[in-house]
């Protein structure tokens, strides 16, 4: 049976939502690089935009540099350390001007790979698959409400409501080093890739994103967002929808159509 190859295609978009006066999100889309990035920034003074961009921009001239120095190999190490420079960058920036101390942001990332995708994860944002008409969280918020429910500390129900549910457990850039957890993901034509800052999915349930994913295009992320600010859109909202679909000359091979491969490879504690 001949490889069955895949190609992937993005479409992005932010909203500033109803409530905020400054959009604290970024994103960055490179198809030609197989590399797309959410950061939802946080500080005060607008640092969280600074934070945010600052972050979208180091994490993409690093893995470029780095897969073109490394001619494309060691991609796990490059992505890492591409995290870790905006980290540094971030901390330095705060560290020269005091006004922007403790500015922070969340990086969900993804990479291709020759025969899978590479995904690293620092704080809240989300990355989801929708696959078959289902969808699946492939990334674990760093959050404290996240921790205290997988030590039993709270239930699920004293979640909804606890007052700490925008507390994180990692930054980039509040300090300047950061654990970063990476991960992989196999991918199959159809697929659909959902990354996205915590103004969406916090209106957003998981069971939701295939319907409104299925138009396709800009107008599946103008449905997200319309969506997020329809049922209150209190905080920034950013979508980046990124679809696999199978073509000859495609980047990815398939390892499988008959298996199921879930996220694998998850690196980093909090500390």
């Amino acid at each position: 049976m001949a490889d069955i190859r895949v190609s992937l295609v993005s479409y992005a978009g932010t909203d500033v939502g109803r409530r905020r006066k400054n959009n604290e999100d970024a994103f960055l889309v490179d198809d030609d690089l197989g590399l797309w990035v959410v950061a939802d920034g946080m500080g005060g003074q607008a640092a969280g935009e600074v934070a945010s961009q600052q972050a979208v921009e180091t994490v993409h001239e690093m893995v470029t540099s780095g897969l073109k120095r490394n001619g494309g190999k060691g991609a796990e190490r490059v992505l890492e350390s591409a995290i870790q420079g905006a980290t540094y960058m971030v901390f330095g920036m705060a560290e020269m001007d005091r006004t922007k101390t403790g500015m922070g942001t969340t990086v969900s990332a993804v990479l291709v790979q020759p025969e899978q995708l590479l995904l690293a994860q620092v704080g809240d944002s989300r990355i989801y698959r929708v696959r078959a008409g289902q969808a699946v969280q492939l990334t674990e918020d760093h959050t404290l409400i996240n921790w205290q429910l997988q030590n039993g500390i709270i239930t699920p129900e004293e979640a909804k409501t606890s007052k700490q549910k925008n507390v994180i457990t990692r930054a980039v850039g509040n300090r300047d080093y950061v654990q970063v957890d990476l991960l992989y993901c196999d991918v199959r034509p159809g697929d659909t890739f959902v990354l996205c800052s915590d103004g969406l999915y916090a209106y957003v349930k998981t069971d939701e994103l295939p319907e409104l994913v299925a138009a396709g295009g800009d107008d599946a992320v103008a449905a997200l967002i319309h969506v997020a600010n329809e049922r209150g859109g209190k905080d920034n909202i950013t979508a980046v929808i990124v679809h696999a679909y199978e073509d000859p000359d495609g980047p990815v091979r398939v390892r499988s159509l008959f298996e199921e491969h879930g996220p694998e490879t998850r690196r980093g504690e909090d500390s």
